[in-house]
Formats: structure tokens, C-alpha cells, sequence
């Protein structure tokens, strides 16, 4: 009888033990692949290979995600995770920011209250960019609280935080492409997301998950290999000489 309640206590403790570091995994797994790019960026002075449109993508599709959980529960861990991401993106776009403003020539300055959309999302000050992330984040805080009693609406909004993250690897590979080069993007960064992307789908698959769930985790697995496919492409087939000098615009911002 000891024995049995001895191997239960060290089941219970095993398993408290995997669900924390899976929690810990699940809040902190998402921001890894940033922290080479983020170093590399510091090294170079140069942002001119990262889309700052990734951070865009994550920073709304993050956003609608902790707004779903007020109609629809979700684990903590998913909540600090948004958190953990939103913080992290905030700080990729002060580097940024800040990269490009000691690079560029031009020194016409463009801000966020210009409501130019030729220029959306390439002000010259990180502070404008934090005025746009408040303004969508208090309009969609208003509109939720009027449509949060609409199942519709709720299940509506879930699934745009789930398929605006699905579009996480575009804006990276449309700038390779429009660069046509895949220099100053960190590849580590890309790889860490093939790998998240490939065992998030899976498991997805494993456990059964709503449809929406796993055909976006398979569309997120398709571009990361196709950003992949342009480092292989670019590098073999260069189509522009490969600069050693600083940059001194930032067209990927």
C-alpha cells in the first residue's frame, strides 16, 4: 500500500513537472527565434533583411487573441504567451526604429498622426508606431465589448487571431523577394520557425483540432519552407552584389 501511494506522489510530481516546463515552453518557445535576429540586427546596424510587417502581423494577430479569451476561455499559458509576444515585438520595432533612423539619408520625417498610407507602418519614430498599436487595440477592445454576447462574432474572432498569425512568414517573404536577396534575415530565425510551425500542426492534427486550427498551422509550414526555398534560390542565383558596407536606407522597414 506505501508503495503505491509513494509511486503516486512521484507521478503526480512528474507530471507537475512536464506541464510546467510545457507551459514555460508554451509562453517563452515563441519570442526564441527572435533573439538571433535581434542580435544580429545589433551587430550590423543593418534591418534592412527583417520585415518589420512580421512584427505588424503578430502584434494584431496577439491582440485579437487575448480580446477572444473575454468570450471564450482559454489555458493561461496561451494569455501570457500573447503577452510575452506583444512586449517582444514592441521591442523589435524600437531596434528597428532606431536602426534605420542612424542609416537613412532622408531626413523628411513621417508620423503615424500624417495618416499618409503610402507610408503605413514605416514612420520614422517608434512612438508613432505605439500610437497605432493603441489606437487598433482600443478600437477593437470597443468593438468586442459591444459584440462580445454574439457567438458569431466571438467565434469570428478567434479564428482572424488564428489565420492573421497563419500570415506570420509572408511579409518576410515578400520582402526577399521584392530585396531579391534574403541578406540581413536571420536564418536560424526561419528554421525555429519551420520547426514550431511543423510540430504546432501536428499536434493539432494528433489532438484532433478544429479544422481552422491545423489548415492554418499547415499554411504557416508552406511558407516557412518557401522562405527557406529563397535562401537556397538567392544564395546559388544572386540576382543583386552582396553589399559589406552599412546600409543607409531601410526598405524592408
Amino acid at each position: 500500500m506505501m508503495e503505491e501511494e509513494l509511486m503516486d506522489q512521484i507521478m503526480y510530481a512528474v507530471h507537475q513537472l512536464v506541464s510546467w516546463i510545457a507551459s514555460f515552453a508554451i509562453i517563452f518557445g515563441g519570442v526564441v527565434p527572435y533573439i538571433p535576429q535581434y542580435r544580429d540586427i545589433r551587430r550590423t546596424q543593418n534591418a534592412e533583411g527583417f520585415s518589420t510587417y512580421v512584427c505588424l502581423v503578430l502584434l494584431i494577430a496577439n491582440i485579437l487573441r487575448i480580446l477572444f479569451r473575454f468570450g471564450r476561455y482559454f489555458e493561461t499559458p496561451l494569455l501570457w504567451q500573447s503577452i510575452i509576444m506583444i512586449t517582444t515585438m514592441l521591442v523589435m520595432l524600437n531596434l528597428c526604429t532606431n536602426v534605420r533612423m542612424a542609416t537613412e539619408l532622408s531626413t523628411k520625417r513621417r508620423s503615424f498622426t500624417d495618416f499618409d498610407l503610402n507610408y503605413f507602418w514605416s514612420w520614422s519614430r517608434f512612438m508613432d508606431y505605439l500610437q497605432c498599436v493603441l489606437a487598433f487595440t482600443l478600437l477593437a477592445t470597443y468593438v468586442t465589448y459591444l459584440m462580445l454576447d454574439s457567438v458569431l462574432f466571438v467565434e469570428t474572432l478567434g479564428f482572424l487571431a488564428v489565420f492573421t498569425e497563419a500570415m506570420l512568414g509572408t511579409p518576410q517573404l515578400y520582402c526577399n523577394y521584392q530585396n531579391k536577396s534574403t541578406e540581413g534575415m536571420s536564418i536560424k530565425m526561419v528554421l525555429m520557425w519551420t520547426s514550431g510551425d511543423t510540430f504546432k500542426s501536428g499536434y493539432f492534427l494528433l489532438t484532433q483540432a478544429p479544422m481552422q486550427f491545423w489548415i492554418c498551422g499547415l499554411l504557416q509550414v508552406c511558407v516557412d519552407i518557401a522562405i527557406l526555398f529563397q535562401v537556397y534560390y538567392y544564395s546559388r542565383y544572386p540576382q543583386k552584389p552582396i553589399s559589406h558596407t552599412t546600409h543607409t536606407t531601410a526598405k524592408a522597414l
